[in-house]
């Protein structure tokens, strides 16, 4: 039985050891110990939400984070006694639902997380909720279940891009509503689109026009590998491009590999049993790449979260997951590495009109400091501005219909807080954040909203190597 489930101490002090009010030392994370019955023993786990719940009422430091804690706070206030003994354990339903993963109280706001003896982890306390709620019905909800199918969803959209893209566009009277109706898709939220021309297509392009091929540059003889990401290679594929264009300029040689989905989408809902799949076969193949000598790249925050942080904590002793943890760095990262040990290629050039960069909230769980904000002040002259509030997307969280409102509600404050700055451009780690921010300002009304990018996009701009 871990730690983890029984709320011992986490450094290996004896639970007689004097109380400590709050932490000082860094976080650490215990293993998910999902393979344990007791994961999913009911009573087990209902006695773990009220222990943290009530750690959680005395403190209320994360009131203000989203909407899981608020809604805690209310249904205590509420009670009869104002105490958590009163609040019946089949009203926790709506603080779980509400928890987008994002991992912001654990790592920058909780001071009772490991190795304090309190033991608090409250992200993977919503995560074991739901896959024991999953156990107990049976199944995980079928269309957040459908939607995590990345791989045959891209697919099967780009056979058909145009179509697909017609029938889930904003403002389609004929599809939209039927969507929400059938799928529970709001109407109203912005979905991705899709590209016949996928990232993995247009990176042999690139391979054949030669484009790609490393340049006599400063960071010539490193060798990397662009992990694709399933929202990159289906949705967003010119940040492939770009990323392969900045490497190759700097004198990087890069290959591109995609296995397949790195399983976020299927862990939001707790299904840790796909999310292991995925890793052992995607840290597999990817191991081999790591054995030639090759960094591994990740293009979007969660993808380098999940390979970094979640999927050690989910196979703790499978040697490929370690090995590929260890070899991963995100987009940024790598770019801001280069700059500090070989310097950069010359001839980046001023880009005219601000940018504000949105640190993704599986950005800063990643604990490498603002990335894409220091990457981007490599620029000559340029403005950054940046914004660190939760962008309220959440993945499927910001696109069903029981929880749109709540994604435009916790999103509000960084939309104005980018709103604010003015910048012609708004960049974040993670591409549907930044797209649900523009949304946000358009809701309000501003005249011209910034443009979103990925952070790497601008740098491939200032360069001049993507117009």
């Amino acid at each position: 039985m871990s730690n983890s489930l029984e709320g011992a101490p986490a450094n290996g002090s004896p639970k007689s050891a004097a109380p400590r009010e709050g932490s000082t030392e860094a976080p650490i994370r215990h293993p998910i110990d999902w393979r344990n019955p007791d994961f999913y023993d009911a009573e087990k786990l209902d006695a773990e939400l009220r222990r943290i719940f009530d750690i959680c009422h005395g403190c209320r430091r994360c009131f203000n984070l989203c909407d899981s804690f608020p809604r805690l706070f209310d249904l205590i206030d509420e009670s009869p006694t104002g105490e958590l003994d009163e609040v019946k354990s089949e009203d926790f339903g709506p603080v779980v639902e509400a928890c987008t993963l994002c991992d912001m109280c654990y790592m920058t706001k909780c001071p009772y997380v490991p190795p304090h003896e309190f033991n608090l982890d409250f992200p993977h306390l919503m995560l074991r909720y739901r896959a024991v709620e999953a156990k107990q019905k049976g199944r995980f909800p079928f269309v957040p279940d459908q939607l995590a199918r990345m791989d045959r969803n891209g697919k099967l959209a780009a056979v058909a891009a145009p179509l697909a893209n017609w029938g889930s566009a904003k403002g389609n009277a004929l599809t939209r509503p039927a969507l929400e109706a059938v799928a529970g898709i709001d109407r109203r939220a912005e979905l991705p689109k899709f590209h016949g021309q996928t990232f993995t297509m247009r990176a042999r392009k690139q391979d054949r026009d030669g484009v790609a091929a490393p340049k006599e540059a400063p960071a010539k003889g490193r060798k990397a590998v662009v992990f694709a990401t399933c929202f990159v290679n289906y949705n967003n594929p010119k940040v492939g491009e770009a990323a392969r264009l900045v490497l190759a300029h700097n004198g990087v040689e890069t290959q591109v590999a995609y296995p397949g989905c790195c399983g976020m989408p299927f862990f939001e809902q707790g299904n840790l049993e796909k999310v292991a799949a995925q890793a052992e076969k995607v840290a597999r193949d990817m191991g081999e790449w790591i054995d030639k000598g090759y960094d591994i790249i990740t293009l979007t925050a969660s993808c380098g979260l999940m390979f970094k942080f979640e999927w050690p904590l989910i196979l703790p002793d499978n040697k490929d997951v370690a090995k590929l943890s260890a070899a991963t760095r995100d987009i940024d990262e790598y770019v801001v590495d280069i700059a500090k040990k070989e310097g950069l290629a010359p001839g980046l050039r001023a880009v005219e009109g601000g940018v504000t960069a949105h640190l993704a909230c599986h950005a800063r769980a990643q604990n490498m400091g603002a990335k894409s904000a220091e990457m981007l002040r490599l620029i000559p002259e340029i403005k950054v501005d940046i914004v660190e509030r939760c962008s309220g997307h959440g993945g499927t969280f910001g696109v069903m219909k029981n929880t749109f409102e709540t994604a435009m509600k916790v999103g509000k404050t960084a939309a104005r807080n980018v709103s604010k700055t003015g910048n012609k451009y708004v960049t974040s780690d993670c591409p549907l954040a930044a797209k649900h921010l523009v949304h946000e300002i358009n809701d309000m009304g501003e005249p011209v909203p910034p443009t979103p990018y990925h952070p790497i996009e601008i740098m491939a701009r200032a360069w001049g190597l993507i117009s």
